[in-house]
């Protein structure tokens, strides 16, 4: 040690030192971090497509292989062993959907019918439309559609994520989300609930002009017991958004994201709609499923959706069940469009900073025509647009399909 610098200098000149080689070591391993990321294979973003979620997407190396080689390119036109992986995606999707949607009615019918047979039995005098309509206003169709709908949603929603190689694990991994996003994604919810109810209200006047009615599920008269209204609560405002949320915005979500996440948002949302089997509900359930999709990919994770699908859900049944006056009525609406103005003011700052995935052509062309070229994703889509019609519009052709389904 020099005798001119001090104890106290020599300490600082070495800090100072320690500083520098510490800072020169995190550079040197964020160039090695950047040199290793530019390196590796594009498992994530096969298509070079920077306004995907790429942390929500699937491995596409499990669709084309050789897209681990380095300096390979996705191809415009997917080759025969490409199409053959997704179109295997795509009916696993479309496979699930359509034994959903057939299972769960004979189910329900099948359960349903032992019931009835049992009630029978124990009052051999009663009428039948008698046990009808009490099956109908008690607890027992209510629980009858939850038990359903609870197998059925969360059964085919794991047959389908492992046959496409997808661990449950993955839809609860949530990451960016926090109570004051829950709040403005539920304030969106319902400006997108009041959007679908003033649709649905012009669309029912058209139909009503030509003699049809857009209102083809009857609920008059269904679990009006304190039972049946305390389980038709329990499901729609918990039961039914976490399962469909599962089914819907898991498997369904997954299986057709696996090229294009705009594809599956978009056809996930469809079949969502569809599913409900009514113009009413399919407007709504199709612009909120577009949104649930989307804040699934951004958060990677079920949770997000999971709370805004039971937050709409709550509030339409608060609507529905309130016994209100007239003016009562006027109260609930004008509170009902203010919510909604927030939402809107919400839902136009999430669009500046969130907007769905565009597609590259490469992923065009692994979308819609692929999927429509994959029997059991165009037969879950097709008949089930055939049924929704079947209960709108009378015609031979259209009896037919919701006799036989």
């Amino acid at each position: 040690m020099s005798e001119n610098i001090s104890p106290e200098q020599y300490r600082a000149e070495i800090a100072e030192l320690n500083q520098e080689i510490f800072r020169l070591s995190r550079r040197l391993e964020e160039q090695e971090k950047q040199s290793a990321l530019e390196s590796q294979p594009r498992r994530q973003d096969p298509f070079l497509n920077p306004t995907e979620y790429h942390d929500s997407r699937d491995d596409y190396s499990k669709i084309l292989p050789r897209i681990t080689e380095p300096g390979c390119v996705v191809p415009l036109d997917p080759d025969r062993e490409e199409r053959r992986r997704l179109k295997r995606c795509y009916a696993v999707g479309g496979g699930c959907m359509l034994a959903h949607f057939i299972v769960s009615d004979y189910l329900a019918s099948a359960i349903l019918t032992v019931v009835m047979v049992i009630i029978k039995k124990m009052n051999p005098d009663a009428d039948v439309n008698a046990i009808k309509q009490y099956v109908r206003a008690s607890s027992i169709l209510a629980g009858l559609t939850m038990l359903v709908y609870l197998l059925t949603n969360v059964g085919f929603a794991s047959l389908g994520m492992k046959m496409n190689g997808n661990k449950k694990s993955e839809l609860i991994r949530t990451r960016d989300f926090n109570f004051g996003k829950a709040v403005q994604y539920c304030f969106i919810g319902i400006f997108i609930l009041f959007t679908a109810t003033v649709s649905n209200i012009i669309i029912e006047n058209i139909f009503m002009k030509y003699g049809y009615t857009t209102d083809v599920i009857p609920t008059k008269g269904m679990a009006v017991t304190s039972s049946g209204k305390l389980i038709m609560m329990l499901y729609t405002c918990i039961i039914a958004p976490v399962t469909e949320e599962i089914f819907f915005r898991g498997m369904i979500l997954k299986s057709f994201s696996k090229a294009s996440q705009r594809f599956g948002v978009l056809f996930s949302a469809v079949l969502f709609g569809l599913a409900h089997a009514n113009i009413p509900q399919f407007l709504l359930a199709f612009m909120v499923g577009i949104f649930l999709a989307h804040i699934t990919l951004i958060h990677g994770s079920l949770i997000p959706a999971m709370i805004v699908h039971a937050f709409v859900n709550s509030y339409s049944s608060l609507g529905s069940e309130l016994d209100l006056s007239p003016k009562g009525i006027i109260v609930f609406n004008e509170i009902f469009i203010i919510l909604a103005m927030i939402g809107l003011v919400f839902l136009l700052v999430f669009a500046t900073k969130e907007r769905l995935p565009a597609t590259t052509p490469a992923q065009t062309r692994r979308g819609f025509s692929l999927a429509m070229l994959t029997p059991l994703a165009a037969l879950a889509l097709v008949l089930q647009v055939l049924y929704t019609m079947s209960l709108i519009f009378s015609s031979p052709f259209l009896d037919m399909i919701r006799t036989y389904l």
